[in-house]
Order: structure tokens, then sequence, then C-alpha cells
């Protein structure tokens, strides 16, 4: 079958021929795939970087985590991985599939799921959101950021207030739900002063951080509180664009209400993960199907990944591999 294969971390993955996967047990199946999105995940498993990231294997893998594929009776679904899914035909795991709604493209799906469990297990189940709460999403310009404010306001979000560095792709989610922007471009003391005149007047309930490093100090240093009684703040660490480590001073930690917390693989418990395959993702494909959320999509064949895995891609896009 044809695949996308890495021989040695850090380099683009080539089209190749691979060996068909062959199921081990009862709890795998054999699917053949139709369409897997290229996500900041799988390129970081692909480069070594992600700490789910596997040793280095002489023989090649196949990169992708997860896809749309067809069952041998013609049901589409999305699951996840067991061996790589940029490829023909991929080992999937029976008990994390979803069956796909009509109304629904195969491309269109396979660029939701990350997002989703990028931002609605971290929203529901770490932030605990609740109706007419005020969310801020730091580093909401990406694709992922783009599905946290609809998925946000869907929660029933009161305010969302959202950061970035790319202003068009900013301003384009106030037609998705945002309330406030904020440019990450501007000087610390701007950023500093817009941010603490919003949460002066609607405080802050919960941030979700896919940037971390030193857009995370700043906020941190807004939340700060003077000794006076303070709105608690759920904060949830989902990415770290911008740097993985932060200083984070002691004095913030005892002057406010604070909640830290991350949302990734690992930090979910079985139950959520269950969840999120039965209830999240089910409610999530339904609404795109009625177009109730969009998803922003580019798409690239298969035979096209070497030139296009590390490819730009503009406007907050998901770059899918059809297959």
């Amino acid at each position: 079958m044809k695949a996308a294969v890495v021989y040695k971390k850090g380099e683009s993955p080539k089209y190749e021929e691979f060996e068909e996967p062959i199921a081990s047990n009862e709890n795998e199946i054999l699917v053949s795939i139709k369409a897997v999105a290229i996500t900041n995940l799988d390129k970081g498993i692909a480069s070594g970087d992600h700490y789910s990231s596997e040793k280095e294997n002489q023989n090649g893998f196949i990169v992708g985590s997860d896809g749309i594929g067809v069952l041998e009776n013609g049901t589409r679904v999305y699951a996840r991985g067991i061996s790589g899914t940029i490829a023909e035909k991929a080992l999937v795991e029976k008990n994390r599939m979803v069956a796909l709604p009509d109304g629904i493209d195969d491309a269109t799906a396979a660029a939701m799921p990350n997002a989703v469990a990028g931002s609605a297990m971290a929203l529901r189940f770490r932030a605990g959101i609740k109706p007419g709460e005020t969310v801020l999403i730091n580093g909401a310009s990406g694709f992922t950021g783009q599905m946290a404010v609809q998925i946000a306001k869907h929660y029933g979000a009161k305010s969302i207030i959202v950061t970035g560095r790319n202003e068009k792709a900013l301003e384009s989610l106030l037609e998705l739900g945002a309330n406030e922007i904020i440019f990450l471009k501007q000087n610390d003391e701007s950023f500093i002063s817009q941010l603490k005149e919003i949460h002066k007047h609607t405080p802050i309930d919960i941030v979700i951080d896919y940037l971390w490093g030193h857009s995370a100090e700043l906020i941190f240093s807004v939340l700060k509180g003077n000794g006076n009684f303070t709105n608690k703040t759920r904060y949830v660490s989902v990415g770290s664009m911008s740097g993985d480590t932060i200083q984070l001073s002691a004095q913030i930690l005892r002057s406010v209400d604070l909640q830290l917390s991350g949302s990734g693989l690992g930090s979910w418990s079985k139950e959520e993960v269950k969840l999120l395959f039965s209830e999240i993702l089910p409610e999530m494909f339904l609404l795109a199907s009625k177009n109730i959320l969009k998803v922003n999509i580019e798409t690239v064949n298969l035979s096209d990944i070497e030139k296009m895995w590390n490819a730009e891609v503009p406007d907050g896009k998901r770059l899918v591999v059809v297959i």
C-alpha cells in the first residue's frame, strides 16, 4: 500500500510503498483511509519533539494518529490509529471509532477531532465551563483557536476574548463568536493595559492557552491580585507554541484564586476519553454537518505529502491529506 513514511526523525515523510498492517487481536480492525489531517501533534511525533514520540525506527514508520476511514460494510468512521494513518489502510481500535453523520465530507470530518480534543476537553473537563462565563483564548488565530471560539460559544460562554499575531485571522473570529480581540504584536505595556481593562469589567473565568511562553507571563501578571477578593480563574495550558517554560511568581499564585492545569495526551482520564468518543465528537460532527460549526480546510493528495508536510497554510486552515 502507499503511505507517508518517516525513516529519520526530523525529515519530511516520503510517499512510498509500505507493508499493510495486520490485526493482532479482536479489538483491532483494518479500515480503508480516506482523509487525514496534518496536525502539530503528528509533526511533533514525526520529528521526535513530542513527549509521546516513539524511539527511532530504522525500518520507518507511517505518520498520522487518526483519520476518516471506511469499514468493510461501507460505514464511514472517524477512528484513532494503532498503526500510522496517512496511508491507504490502517489499523484502528474498535472502541475508538465514531460513525459520521450524513452531510459532512471526509476532509472536513478529518480536520476536526484534534482541534475538538484540544478545545472541548480543556473547556469541559479542565475548566468546567458554565453558561455565562468569560473565556480568554490565548493564541486563537490558528485552526484549533477557531474551533475553540465556536465550541466555547456552544457551551454557553457569555464573552470570548482572543489573542494572536495574525490580525486578519483574529478579526475573522468576531464572525465566529469572539467579543474582544487583543493583538500580541503590540508592546507588553499596551497588551497588559488592554487586558486589565477587559478583566476589570468582565472578569476572566477561563483561560485556554495554546501559546504559553511570554504571553502567558503577561496574562498571569494581569490576573495578579492586590490583597482583595479575586474572581476564580481556571487557567488551562493546551499548547506551547511560544515556548515550553515560563517564569511564574509565587506571589501571583498566592494573590489570586487560580486553578492551573494542563489538557493533553496523558492528562485525560479513561472516562473523559470515553466521553470524547461517545458524546463530544458525535455532537461536533453533527454541528458541522448542519454548518453550525464552521471548518476551514485545505486539501492535498497523499502523493504530494513530502512537499506539503511543512507548507504554510494561510488563514488558519487545517491541511488535510486525501487518499
